[in-house]
């Protein structure tokens, strides 16, 4: 799926590969039981899980985030991320170099952060955040995952943030 949310990203969230419900919807994170949108909205403050798909994706432009998978290419069977074979990561060090306002990269999972820092390499004045997985089959608590998450917060970009100098 083609990188979604904000086209001049300051934060950029990488998960492994969609699984198949997200696949099939062509949503990211569209299995009802992971919990990213519950995460992402806990740490910038907004109820993403409680409105629609495309509103989402018009809060996190407002917010400068996008989102996109490490993986471009592979072979699975199921949605699991131990089942990943023969991952062809995705253009990441180009994404990067066009995106000249990206400030951090944070991976959802340890997949993710595995295969996307191998295809990133040292990327000078980005920060690279390792998150847990939001997941249903990682089964740490909301609550744990969320102390970690919410480190996303200070990194996303505030809309109100950029009126009040003026």
């Amino acid at each position: 799926m083609a990188p979604a949310g904000s086209g001049d990203a300051t934060l950029l969230i990488l998960g492994s590969l969609p699984g198949e419900a997200s696949l099939k919807a062509q949503r990211y994170y569209a299995h009802p039981q992971n919990q990213f949108w519950r995460l992402l909205g806990h740490s910038i403050g907004e109820e993403l899980d409680a409105i629609g798909y495309a509103d989402r994706l018009d809060r996190l432009a407002a917010r400068r985030i996008a989102l996109w998978d490490v993986v471009g290419e592979a072979s699975r069977s199921g949605s699991l991320d131990g089942a990943i074979r023969g991952a062809t990561p995705n253009q990441l060090r180009d994404y990067a170099a066009k995106h000249t306002d990206l400030r951090a990269i944070a991976f959802n999972g340890k997949t993710a952060a595995r295969i996307g820092r191998a295809a990133l390499g040292d990327l000078a004045g980005v920060e690279l955040i390792d998150l847990p997985s939001s997941s249903p089959a990682f089964t740490l608590s909301f609550a744990e995952k969320a102390k970690r998450w919410i480190e996303l917060g200070p990194l996303a970009w505030q809309p109100e943030a950029a009126t009040l100098g003026r």
